[in-house]
């Protein structure tokens, strides 16, 4: 994807993520997935945001779009974001769910789970399928060993939206947005 795909609002890039694929090259392991979910998070007015909770301690989301931006949640699992908006105004975009495409064995490995629609279905399952961990942080999307393509084919599927999962600030905005009726959605 080109860095002007993330220089715009992070709904925006929410929505037309889906689709697009995200390839992780880590050692000789090569993993990809379809985007079937994501939540987007806005600047400070957006409870739920690093930017309003945690103001500065997170630069990567005041920098350029089209940045991983990968943190550490409930001290367990890795979440993968992409940054997005211009450098100076915050945004990002969670990456909820994968339909895993590329190197589904070492994806179940890397889980040790048995095959399931679900298997990077979540945030922590997801960067676990992948192998994303923290020496990803700031990598860029654009090239590189993490990556984001385009969509291979036409985006022919309904898209719904709602509130996002798992937060407790800023609970009524409808940032979600998932292929529907696809089973990797994570709920």
């Amino acid at each position: 994807m080109p860095r002007a795909f993330y220089l715009r609002p992070a709904p925006a890039v929410a929505r037309d993520l889906l689709g697009c694929v995200v390839v992780s090259r880590h050692g000789r392991a090569v993993t990809s997935g379809r985007i079937v979910e994501t939540e987007a998070y806005l600047g400070p007015e957006d409870l739920a945001s690093h930017a309003a909770f945690r103001p500065g301690s997170h630069a990567l989301l005041y920098g350029e779009g089209g940045h991983a931006y990968v943190f550490v949640n409930y001290g367990v699992h890795y979440c993968l974001n992409a940054t997005a908006n211009p450098a100076g105004k915050p945004g990002c975009v969670l990456i909820r769910a994968l339909e895993p495409l590329d190197g589904v064995a070492t994806m179940l490995r890397r889980r040790d789970t048995p095959l399931s629609p679900r298997l990077a279905s979540g945030p922590g399952n997801l960067t676990r399928a992948l192998g994303v961990t923290l020496r990803d942080n700031g990598a860029d999307l654009t090239h590189g060993a993490l990556v984001i393509l385009p969509a291979n084919g036409p985006r022919d599927f309904k898209i719904a939206r709602g509130p996002r999962v798992g937060i407790s600030r800023s609970v009524e905005l409808p940032l979600r947005f998932w292929i529907t009726d696809n089973p990797a959605v994570s709920r």
